[in-house]
């Protein structure tokens, strides 16, 4: 099994909750180095308050809110949805679930999976013979 695994989902999803909203799925860069790896998703309009970064029993969940927009006055066009945003990984156990840590920047989520110490790739000694 992988370290993380990612899982296709929808573009768009209705939320089945009290009141229909669009859902949106947001697409992650994710790169590893020997400590962690790295996710980085574009939520615009998720401020730190409004998102939701949970790790459960191997799965990570992100939760991000976004508030409508109220204009002053009508619209005359609306091209840019608005919408909040959904995204769960699996993640395996080699991850220091204890140390992730999230960010939020200008509409970006960082987020830092650390490996276990065991999972780290280390350098051998060799010694002469």
């Amino acid at each position: 099994m992988s370290d993380l695994m990612i899982r296709n989902q929808p573009e768009v999803q209705l939320n089945s909750q009290s009141q229909a909203s669009v859902v949106y799925t947001p697409r992650f860069d994710i790169w590893e180095d020997e400590n962690e790896f790295v996710l980085a998703g574009d939520m615009p309009g998720v401020t730190p308050e409004n998102v939701d970064v949970r790790f459960e029993n191997g799965e990570l969940t992100v939760w991000g809110k976004v508030p409508q927009r109220k204009p002053s006055g009508g619209y005359w066009a609306q091209e840019y949805g608005v919408g909040d945003y959904y995204r769960s990984f699996t993640v395996s156990e080699a991850i220091d679930g204890q140390k992730i840590e999230a960010e939020v920047k200008d509409g970006v989520l960082t987020i830092h999976l650390p490996k276990k110490e065991e999972a780290r790739p280390r350098r051998i000694a060799v010694k002469a013979g």
